[in-house]
C-alpha cells in the first residue's frame, strides 16, 4: 500500500520541522530535487545540487553502492549545509554526498527514513510523492 501525500500536508509539516540555521540547501538529484527546494524556499536559503545515482527509476538499487555523478561547486571557506534527500533508508547515499561535502557542517535532513531531521518519521509504507508523475499521466500529455 502506498500513502499518499498532496503538497499542502508536506508544507505543513515542513513548517513544524526545527531545522538548524544554515547557509546553504544541498539536494541529491535526482529524489532530493523537490524536497529541496521545498526546505530551501521555507529558509529562504539558496539551493544547489548534487548528483548521486543508486536507485532506478522503480527505487531498486542498480549499482552495488552509490555513485558520485556530477562534482558539486562549493565555495573554499566551510559553511553550514543541509543536506536533503526524498527516502535514506540505509544512509549510503548521505555517505557519499557527505564525503564530496568534507569540511563542511553537514545536518541531513530526508522527507522519510534516517537522517538528522525526517519529515514523516511515522509512516514506514511506500510513499506516493505529489511530484511523481504517474505513467497514464505523461502519456495523456504526451498525446
Amino acid at each position: 500500500m502506498k500513502v499518499k501525500f498532496d503538497f499542502e500536508a508536506i508544507n505543513t509539516r515542513l513548517k513544524h520541522i526545527p531545522f538548524p540555521e544554515v547557509d546553504l540547501v544541498v539536494g541529491i538529484a535526482t529524489g532530493g530535487i523537490v524536497p529541496a527546494s521545498l526546505v530551501a524556499h521555507q529558509l529562504g536559503k539558496p539551493m544547489k545540487l548534487i548528483h548521486i545515482n543508486y536507485r532506478d527509476e522503480a527505487n531498486n538499487p542498480q549499482r552495488k553502492q552509490p555513485i558520485l555523478l556530477k562534482p558539486l561547486d562549493l565555495p573554499n571557506t566551510p559553511c553550514r549545509i543541509l543536506l536533503v534527500d526524498d527516502i535514506s533508508l540505509t544512509g549510503s547515499t548521505f555517505a557519499v554526498a557527505r564525503e564530496q561535502l568534507k569540511g563542511h557542517m553537514v545536518v541531513t535532513f530526508a522527507m522519510k527514513g534516517q537522517a538528522d531531521f525526517v519529515a514523516f518519521p511515522e509512516i514506514d509504507d511506500q510513499i506516493d510523492w505529489p511530484w511523481k508523475a504517474q505513467p497514464a499521466v505523461v502519456r495523456e500529455l504526451e498525446d
